[in-house]
Parts: structure tokens; sequence; C-alpha cells
């Protein structure tokens, strides 16, 4: 009979702990939310409300934080945009100073070179008689007429027309550009009477080129290209 009553006892002593931890969340031991609702099936009900409060609490600070920091960081971006910004205009301001300051004095440059050329008509003659005997020489040169190209040149740079033409280029040459040219032709145009002198034709040829070259040049720096004919 005891040993009936033990048997029975341990049964239902199985069957009441099983029972227990059926009842018992498995997730009971990780939130503490769920210690005062062990019981079935209202612990359920108030597991799960607890638990819904719990998700419904937390996502509420995160908006403001996630705010606060997106504010800060549009704030410093704003910032940054803002100085890049005023730097970039304050140096397209400098530019734009810069530019009109070169372009007023180019102006006023333009202004002063045309003065010049209108007030210089004897200068003008003089570099247009040069350009003229200087064409009579490439003539004869290219047919080949050492002789004909002789006579125009002389033989010396002591020839009336090429002094002449030194004295325009000492007036009316300013830069060192200018100068740089009139020093070529000046040397190339020797060379070429030498030349001529000596009838060697492809050296005459070279030189006159180099003569040429330089006068057109000079004319272009100097503003009288379009004044004279023939180049």
């Amino acid at each position: 009979m005891a040993s009936t009553f033990l048997s029975t006892a341990n049964t239902f002593l199985h069957s009441t702990l099983s029972s227990s931890s059926t009842c018992s969340s498995p997730s009971s031991s990780s939130s503490p939310y769920t210690t005062t609702a062990l019981g079935c099936p209202d612990g359920k009900r108030k597991f799960r409300l607890c638990k819904a409060l719990m998700c419904d609490s937390e996502p509420s600070s995160s908006p403001v934080i996630l705010t606060k920091r997106g504010f800060s960081t549009c704030f410093i971006s704003s910032l940054f945009f803002s100085l890049g910004s005023a730097k970039a205009a304050i140096l397209e301001a400098d530019d734009d100073e810069e530019l009109m300051e070169k372009v007023k004095k180019d102006r006023k440059k333009r202004l002063e070179r045309q003065g010049v050329i209108n007030s210089s008509n004897k200068e003008k003659d003089y570099l247009q008689e040069a350009v003229f005997q200087l064409s009579k020489v490439g003539q004869a040169i290219d047919n080949n007429d050492l002789s004909a190209a002789s006579s125009v040149l002389g033989s010396s740079t002591a020839t009336d027309w090429v002094q002449k033409a030194n004295i325009a280029f000492t007036k009316l040459s300013s830069s060192p550009e200018e100068k740089t040219q009139v020093e070529a032709f000046n040397s190339s145009l020797a060379s070429l009477i030498s030349s001529v002198t000596r009838k060697d034709i492809d050296s005459s040829k070279t030189a006159f080129v180099l003569s040429a070259t330089a006068l057109e040049k000079w004319s272009v720096l100097s503003g009288f290209v379009e004044q004279l004919k023939g180049l």
C-alpha cells in the first residue's frame, strides 16, 4: 500500500513539475519583465504586453538622437560648403580684378602705340622704302641675278635706305622683343650683302629669308604690319 502511494505521489510530482516548466516561457530567463508573468495563460498575455511596451518605448529616443546627429552633420556640411563658396567667390573676384587690370593696361598700350604710329609718318616712309628695296633684292635672287641684288644692297649696311630703316627702328622699337628683331634684321642683312658679293646663291637665299622674316616680325610686334605694304 505504501509503495503504491509513493509511486502515485512520484507520478503526481513529475506531472506537476512538467506542467510548471511548460507554463514558463523559454525566454523568461533572459527577460526580467517575464518574472511576474509565470502563470498561464495570463502570463503569456502579460509577457506579450510587456514586450510590446518595450518595443514601443525603445525606438522613441532613437529618432531624437538621429535627428540631432543629422542636424549637426547638415550644419557642418553647410558651413563647409558656405566657406568654400565664399572662398571661391573671393578668388573669382580677384581673378576678375586682375583680368580687368590687364585689359586696361593692354588698351592703354594699344592707344599709346597707335598714337606713335599716327605721328611717325616719316619713319613709316623709311620702313616702306626698306620693304620695297628688300623685295627687289628677293626678286633678283629668285632669278639668280646676284648683280641686280648687289646694286640694290650696295657693298655694306651703310646704304641710304638701310640707314634710314635703322633710324626708324631706333625710334619706334620700345620692347626687348622688337629690339631683338632689329638686331636679327641687321645681322642677316649683313650676311646677305656678303653672300651676294661672293656670288653664293644658296647662302644669299637663306640670308634673304632671315632678313625678311625679322622685318616682318618687328612689324607685327610694333603694330606697323598694317601700315606697310608688301609684307
